[in-house]
């Protein structure tokens, strides 16, 4: 299987604003946030849908998903952190986990076409990296 977009993250042959990382999975910052802080959970270990996932790394997933949304909703004051599997974009398991105070910004889509704002993520990566 040809390495995805994630995998190529998880190497370092593509930078991501890191928010945790531990020895199964790695939580960053969506590039095309719908909302400030929307961060993408993954497991290191590529495979294409999550439900396909071995069930210790499905564990780590959700276990880093708890920790990271914990942390969002903390250090960012958001009243809701959601949810989402989707699994059509890339052929590697992740969730994307969204803060958010109205239905409206949960259900946002976010612009693809438009060029990332580097030093706002930036900035927020700061703000929400632990360990």
């Amino acid at each position: 299987m040809e390495d995805s977009i994630f995998t190529k993250i998880i190497k370092g042959q593509i930078p991501c604003y890191r928010i945790y990382e531990d020895s199964k999975t790695l939580a960053f910052l969506d590039i095309h946030p719908v909302q400030p802080g929307h961060t993408l959970v993954i497991p290191k270990k590529q495979v294409a849908f999550l439900w396909d996932l071995a069930d210790e790394d499905y564990q780590a997933v959700m276990s880093t998903a708890k920790k990271v949304a914990c942390q969002i909703r903390e250090v960012l004051r958001s009243p809701f952190v959601g949810e989402q599997v989707v699994g059509v974009d890339v052929p590697h398991a992740h969730i994307h986990l969204i803060p958010f105070s109205t239905l409206e910004e949960y259900r946002r889509v976010a612009d693809k076409e438009t060029t990332p704002d580097n030093a706002t993520l930036e900035a927020i990566a700061k703000k929400l990296a632990f360990q």
